[in-house]
């Protein structure tokens, strides 16, 4: 419907026609009521009629009247005699605060969108005040969108409630009319409003989740903190307790540190109590299902480990020392004994004893003195080996022999001293006068421990209450050339002598150990008369049970045996003893590998009759499987003796090699204990012989990273680490995880499960990584696969990067060297080729030496 105005009716039914194509079916005109108006509206339609051909009807109307009866007059506004009420400004304001209420609401799902996106993507830091500091700036814009929705929704329901129209009688029908115009409005709001609400839902939910995620994030990192510090204390104090193994020196030197250790103990206790809160509050953490659940309970384990460590390490450090006082408390005693003897010697001189009176008094003081020192004179050797044999060091045990064989001198000579004093009381005759002897003469031992005393000293013995005064001048009647302490060349030739004593009685011991059992329960197993008490399955399992047992005495028994034997008198010649032998000794390894086979097959058989009685035949206090671990505590024992031998052997003739030979030993314990590892090792596929020798092999806790390196929320998961085995060879490095089995003797044989294997010239590492010293990462490749290893400790992972980096290095040398031959190779190529190509190219040349060839052929 427009108004009968030529023009301006013919732009805007043109507009309508753009605006609107194909949904125009009839144009009504409504001619204006005054003549002159009409007139004029009618002459400018006839001449513009053809402009108004737009293929559509158009009727024209003399009055509003005649527009009722095209349309009703509910959808007509008053002025055009309608009873719509309709204001078409406020339809424009409301539609446009419609439309930017539609806008805000899409606005506000992308901060949402924008704002949970960065929530999970966002790198976290590293330390503590910065999460901290992350978490309360993110609550804070969680609070400012909180805001956001609901004014948002405020605002919508404020649109909401214009829409609605009172419900009054007076006024039902128009309300009715007018909710079918607004119904759509009213639609798109509300359904504006319940995308709020469900945006405001999912958005309350995932800030809830994340907010317990980074709080949890943030209890684990103080947790893990404090887990740090107290490992470091811990170590710190196992250190300290460590300094103290050496139990040697004098007993003053004892007494400091048993209070060293008391120091050390008390500070202990509040470590302890330190450790104790961090189990109970990482305790708590697991009560409330934190998703590092695993990682604390690890972090629980170690710490509680750690704890008894140090307690059973400082409980038998004191009981260690507290022996070592014990012992040097005795040898004082035992000291002073010779003291008071020796002056009392002195002290009996020829012109005092010339009355009977006399010599009984001279007789009862050495019947005291015999008294008193009779303790320490009966005190067996093996009972003091039995007693102190943990803390007896070569020197102790050279001191203890030393003063026993001190008082052993002054015994015997008290006691024929004794019997002269004996006849003179009887028949008054002048008794012979025993010379006091010195060290050199009380001892053959090259080893004299005793110095003498200066001064006035009183001894009092409480049964007679004999007091004898002993002056200064009895010691000045000692010799002159008495000495007070050792030689030290001397004093370490004995003990290398000692040691060396020690390893050969040991050896004949071992010797003949292993021959025993060899001939009383190996030779039994093929004796008819003992089948009956034998297990038909048991008879062919003798070379599992006994390994290569034999091959190991023959080569004891006709070689090594003797070769040391001949070393007795010449330690020089034992470092060249092993060395010359040292590729005999891996028939060892074969024996280890053997050991778990040789135990199921023992475990299973050991309560039958055949072994009980050939143990009764053989008189043995232990089992059989006490004398098949023989063979293993001797490989490990060998080398506890060289080193000892090692110590009292620097700067001598033979150290050298004394030292290779330990070298060697120890290389053969690693050798044979990965090598127990490896034939562990299930499912891989292949020979592991052929990645080359196995370097280094430990358990790790390993975490699997990413090229970034940056944690971030989606990967919180890896603050749960895999707990693998690595074996590190020459040609490269396999992952392996120790699978926990129940049984008897699982603990001391593993078994591992093949997990991926990487060769070596693929493999590159970084030394530090953030938040842990004692981790480093290694990758494979362009950093397809990067994992974080964490070692027990610095040491072990600075040993494992050290290794690493040699066989890197190797590498790159190998492939430096292939490249250089491999350009050689090219260059003599290529000069063969330039000089075929100039003979080639050259024909005249040839056929000129040919004519020169042949002319001087001729002429001869």
């Amino acid at each position: 419907m427009a108004e009968a105005n030529p023009p301006r009716g013919k732009m805007r039914f043109r507009r309508n026609a753009a605006s609107f194509p194909g949904n125009l079916h009839l144009v009504l005109v409504l001619r204006p009521t005054s003549f002159l108006q009409r007139t004029f509206t009618d002459i400018g339609f006839r001449f513009s009629q053809e402009d108004f051909m737009l293929k559509l009807p158009v009727v024209m109307l003399s009055s509003v009247s005649d527009l009722l009866t095209y349309i009703d007059d509910k959808q007509l506004t008053p002025e055009l005699g309608g009873t719509l009420q309709y204001c078409h400004s406020e339809w424009i304001i409301f539609r446009n605060a419609i439309e930017n209420f539609a806008l805000t609401v899409k606005e506000m799902a992308q901060m949402l969108q924008s704002f949970g996106t960065e929530l999970a993507e966002t790198e976290l830091p590293d330390d503590i005040p910065s999460i901290e500091e992350i978490l309360a700036i993110r609550a804070e814009r969680y609070h400012l969108l909180k805001n956001d929705i609901t004014a948002v929704t405020k605002e919508g329901k404020i649109l909401l409630t214009n829409l609605e129209v009172p419900d009054t009688e007076g006024a039902v029908s128009s309300r009715l009319e007018c909710h079918q115009q607004i119904s759509g409005d009213w639609q798109t709001i509300n359904k504006l409003l319940t995308q709020v609400h469900d945006m405001e839902t999912a958005f309350d939910g995932f800030w809830e989740k994340h907010q317990l995620k980074m709080e949890q994030y943030l209890q684990l990192w103080k947790f893990e903190q404090d887990f740090q510090q107290l490992v470091t204390e811990v170590e710190f104090l196992l250190n300290q307790q460590a300094e103290l193994a050496d139990v040697t020196g004098t007993i003053a030197q004892v007494k400091q540190k048993i209070k060293k250790l008391e120091n050390l103990d008390e500070n202990s206790q509040e470590l302890l109590s330190k450790a104790q809160f961090v189990i109970l509050h990482g305790h708590k953490l697991a009560a409330n299902h934190h998703y590092a659940l695993d990682l604390i309970c690890q972090r629980c384990n170690e710490l509680r480990y750690l704890s008894d460590i140090l307690v059973n390490e400082i409980k038998a450090k004191r009981i260690q020392l507290s022996r070592t006082f014990k012992m040097h408390k005795l040898l004082q005693q035992a000291r002073q004994c010779c003291d008071e003897g020796e002056c009392l010697l002195a002290n009996q001189e020829i012109d005092k004893f010339q009355s009977k009176e006399d010599a009984q008094k001279a007789l009862q003081d050495i019947e005291n003195f015999l008294e008193m020192a009779l303790p320490f004179i009966n005190y067996e050797p093996e009972t003091l080996q039995y007693e102190f044999d943990v803390i007896l060091s070569p020197e102790l045990k050279v001191q203890m022999k030393t003063i026993q064989l001190k008082l052993e001198n002054i015994r015997s000579i008290f006691e024929n001293q004794q019997a002269g004093f004996r006849n003179l009381v009887h028949k008054h005759v002048r008794p012979i006068q025993f010379v006091v002897p010195t060290p050199e003469n009380l001892i053959t031992s090259r080893t004299p421990f005793f110095s003498s005393k200066q001064g006035k000293k009183t001894w009092r013995q409480n049964q007679s209450n004999l007091k004898i005064e002993v002056v200064h001048d009895c010691q000045e009647k000692r010799s002159s050339g008495q000495s007070s302490s050792l030689d030290n060349g001397n004093s370490l030739d004995v003990l290398k002598n000692h040691v060396l004593n020690e390893l050969i009685q040991t050896e004949r011991v071992y010797v003949r150990e292993l021959y025993t059992v060899l001939l009383g329960y190996r030779a039994e197993m093929d004796n008819p008369e003992m089948f009956d008490l034998m297990p038909p399955l048991l008879r062919n399992k003798k070379d599992v049970l006994f390994g290569n047992m034999a091959e190991i005495y023959e080569f004891h028994n006709d070689i090594f045996l003797s070769s040391l034997e001949n070393c007795a008198h010449a330690p020089e010649s034992v470092g060249p003893c092993f060395l010359e032998r040292k590729d005999d000794f891996q028939m060892y390894a074969k024996y280890c590998q053997n050991k778990p086979r040789s135990e199921t097959i023992w475990r299973k058989y050991s309560e039958c009759a055949f072994f009980q009685e050939c143990q009764r035949k053989l008189k043995h206090r232990l089992r059989l499987d006490s004398y098949l671990l023989k063979p293993v505590q001797r490989i490990t024992k060998y080398q506890l003796l060289l080193k000892e031998l090692l110590k009292y052997s620097k700067d001598c003739e033979g150290s050298a090699l004394l030292k290779e030979a330990l070298d060697a030993m120890l290389d053969l314990l690693k050798s044979v204990n990965d090598s127990m590892h490896q034939i562990a090792i299930n499912g891989y596929i292949g020979n592991l012989n052929e990645l080359g020798k196995m370097i280094m092999q430990g358990g790790f806790s390993v975490w699997i990273g990413h090229k970034k390196g940056a944690t971030k929320m989606k990967d919180l998961a890896r603050f749960k680490p895999m707990q693998r085995h690595l074996f590190l060879y020459e040609k490269a490095i396999v992952f392996c995880k120790r699978r926990v089995e129940s049984g008897e003797g699982s603990d001391r044989y593993p078994s591992y499960s093949f997990k991926h294997c990487w060769k070596m010239d693929e493999v590159g590492f970084t030394e530090y990584v953030k938040g842990d010293n004692r981790k480093f990462e290694i990758w494979y490749g362009e950093k397809e696969e990067v994992y974080i290893v964490q070692a027990p400790n610095v040491d072990v992972k600075m040993t494992w990067l050290k290794e690493i980096r040699n066989i890197l290095l190797k590498q790159q040398e190998l492939l430096t060297v292939k490249k250089r031959k491999q350009q050689d190779q090219l260059t003599e190529q290529d000069k063969i080729q330039i000089s075929l190509q100039q003979n080639d190219e050259d024909p005249c040349r040839k056929w000129l030496s040919y004519i020169d060839e042949a002319t001087m052929s001729n002429g001869k």
